[in-house]
């Protein structure tokens, strides 16, 4: 079974992580690529265009999304995953199901990508240790309040998922945190999120920003999901200013670009 390329975290410019939905609900790309050709198509785009990563779903996790049958999930990822694995990029498999990153995981990805950050599968923790993979564990709340400390409730989530992800034995180097821009939070909280990215490195993990077309963008700039590359831009290159290791993205080129030019300013030469 061929694997995908072992994953290194980035030593200069933040990694792009190219989304790939093979789901017929996505917020900003649902349907499109559900064609298992036409999906790895895509996939092969965006290795070309620079992505380091590659993040395959087979579950919409935007809110109010139907959930799926893990079979139903598995069907949708089957077909694709041993051509993509076969493109040389490290894959990601983007769920919250233990069975499903097992498989995934054998079947080549090599980071597991759970947007509840090993609370909602009591078997998630261990499954990864298993597996070896990497494991990027996102804050997630079942819905949005506005009177809570958001940025208190992201360090005691991070806790819990940093214990979880230690008692199971996964390495603190396959570790990595993402706030979870969009998922049960208020907008505000969003940019609040944002602007205090950097207090997010205390808990001394890699970190992920994934706001790419979210409504939090929409909500300022008030356009459509497929008009929102340049705040999701601006998002992305502020987050990576503030310490994001990683960010997570349906447009890879204009972000590996982006990326690049704010290494050479921090860097203060071109190589």
């Amino acid at each position: 079974m061929a694997h995908s390329r072992p994953y290194t975290l980035p030593s200069g410019r933040p990694h792009v992580m190219g989304i790939l939905n093979l789901t017929p609900d996505s917020f900003s790309d649902g349907g499109r690529f559900v064609d298992a050709r036409t999906a790895v198509a895509h996939a092969r785009a965006m290795a070309e265009e620079g992505a380091d990563i590659l993040d395959i779903g087979g579950e919409s996790t935007r809110p109010g999304a139907a959930p799926v049958s893990l079979e139903e999930e598995w069907a949708r990822l089957a077909p694709v995953l041993d051509p993509v694995v076969e493109l040389g990029l490290p894959v990601s498999i983007d769920t919250y199901k233990a069975e499903i990153a097992r498989r995934a995981c054998a079947a080549g990805a090599v980071i597991v990508n759970d947007v509840w950050g090993l609370q909602r599968d009591s078997a998630m923790a261990d499954a990864v240790a298993e597996t070896g993979a990497h494991v990027i564990m996102m804050h997630n709340r079942t819905k949005a309040d506005p009177s809570v400390d958001i940025l208190a409730d992201i360090d005691r989530f991070f806790e819990r998922s940093m214990t979880l992800a230690d008692r199971a034995g996964i390495a603190r180097d396959r570790q990595i945190l993402d706030p979870g821009f969009g998922f049960g939070k208020t907008v505000d909280q969003n940019y609040l999120i944002l602007n205090r990215f950097a207090s997010l490195k205390k808990h001394g993990l890699p970190l992920l920003a994934g706001a790419s077309r979210k409504r939090m963008i929409a909500a300022v700039l008030d356009v459509l999901a497929d008009e929102r590359l340049y705040g999701s831009l601006a998002v992305h290159l502020l987050a990576a200013e503030r310490g994001a290791a990683i960010v997570r993205v349906h447009d890879v080129r204009p972000h590996v670009d982006a990326l690049r030019i704010l290494e050479a300013t921090l860097a203060e030469q071109v190589r």
